[in-house]
């Protein structure tokens, strides 16, 4: 094997690898939209999410440690945990729980694909990245895949509120997002994960005190196993995966599997809790694998030039 085709090799694999972080990623992203709307039939908001984070959090550090991570030093470094853990985690997961009381779980998870966007913005002002024609055009299909898969969710009426509230977490998400990327935290992925996590139910928790106690809680077997569910694999197993997705690839590659919420968003959202997939979902469905695709492709052309 030549040099040349020993370097392509390593470049797809390396690629193939990324592929499945960010699909994998989406997955267990999107299904938290439905598992959640679930839990919320059982428990208020902010309460799930402040108790979720903390207990997130504790497990992700207790292992972390376990596996010999060191704990994050420097006061630039801490100040950058609480904000990444206000923005992901306080901001748009608090938003969107508080929204998902009010939306459909489908139309939450097509809400949240709106992250390739902003982040092509915050991405080309922060880190001067270079967005070319193709990335371009991969972007926009995508972004119109969402749109048929949305078109349909919007023409019952939604609550407008509801769909604010979902923006806004975006935004905050964005910035998160940004955060990341900014720089070295100087520990493990899973260590950054944890505290985040509980820079996220520190937060909240005052805030379920003040508007949710005495919380309303129906005890049932479905509240634990979707709790449980969410603590481990959106909580612990998803951040990972998007961290790590954020370290291999740039802030506007890696959002782009945001574009794939709205594909298993919708698609968990009919098998769990029976929402409506019409054919526009279809057409949806492919303007957004092409749009991944060819995102994928452009940044492999570059980085084999």
């Amino acid at each position: 094997m030549t040099d040349g085709m020993a370097i392509k090799h390593g470049l797809g694999t390396a690629a193939l690898v990324t592929v499945l972080i960010g699909v994998s990623f989406s997955f267990i992203w999107s299904s938290a939209f439905s598992t959640a709307k679930i839990a919320l039939d059982f428990a208020p908001p902010v309460s799930i999410l402040a108790v979720r984070f903390l207990l997130s959090g504790a497990i992700a550090i207790a292992l972390a440690a376990a596996l010999g991570n060191g704990l994050p030093r420097g006061r630039g470094v801490w100040l950058r945990l609480t904000i990444l853990g206000l923005c992901q985690n306080t901001l748009y997961l608090g938003f969107y729980f508080v929204a998902m009381t009010t939306i459909p779980a489908g139309l939450a998870a097509i809400i949240a694909s709106s992250l390739p966007l902003l982040m092509v913005v915050i991405a080309a002002v922060a880190f001067r990245e270079t967005v070319g024609p193709l990335k371009v055009l991969g972007l926009v299909l995508g972004f119109g895949g969402v749109v048929f898969i949305m078109s349909t969710r919007l023409a019952g009426g939604v609550d407008p509120a509801g769909v604010g509230l979902a923006v806004i977490g975006v935004l905050a998400l964005a910035i998160g997002t940004a955060v990341v990327k900014s720089g070295n935290f100087g520990t493990s992925v899973l260590m950054v994960v944890g505290f985040q996590m509980l820079a996220g139910g520190i937060t909240l928790a005052p805030v379920a005190l003040l508007l949710e106690w005495p919380p309303t809680v129906i005890w049932a077997p479905e509240l634990a196993a979707t709790f449980a569910y969410l603590v481990v694999f959106p909580g612990i197993v998803a951040t990972w995966l998007w961290f790590t997705l954020l370290g291999r690839t740039s802030a506007t590659n890696a959002a782009v599997y945001h574009f794939l919420n709205p594909v298993f968003g919708v698609s968990i959202a009919w098998a769990l809790l029976g929402e409506q997939v019409g054919w526009l979902d279809a057409v949806g469905v492919a303007l957004v694998a092409a749009g991944i695709v060819i995102v994928n492709r452009a940044t492999a052309g570059a980085a084999a030039r």
